[in-house]
């Protein structure tokens, strides 16, 4: 089971993307539990996490998280994705990062 984390400025405006996640996830048989922090939270959930995903709205933080985490996949979710919620997008780009074969 795949641990993806999604960081936001406050954890809020990633939640029902996190939802739309599991949601799409589930649809297809794809193993992996998703939850939406803080950037604040970061440094004490990352650590657990297979993949670490920024919102747009804190791209800016992209570097520091990376050299928080050198071992570990860390990107930001494309604006147009995360604008529409599109959980299907976004899990296709987990599996793509983690290269797990779909």
């Amino acid at each position: 089971m795949r641990k993806v984390i999604l960081v936001c400025s406050a954890g809020m405006s990633t939640s029902l993307l996190m939802t739309k996640m599991r949601d799409y996830a589930t649809s297809v048989g794809y193993e992996m539990e998703v939850s939406a922090h803080p950037i604040s939270e970061v440094t004490e959930v990352g650590e657990s996490a297979d993949i670490i995903l920024l919102g747009p709205q804190i791209r800016f933080n992209l570097s520091k998280v990376q050299a928080m985490f050198p071992g570990k996949p860390v990107d930001s979710i494309p604006p147009t994705d995360y604008g529409m919620m599109d959980g299907e997008n976004i899990v296709k780009l987990v599996q793509k990062m983690l290269d797990d074969k779909w």
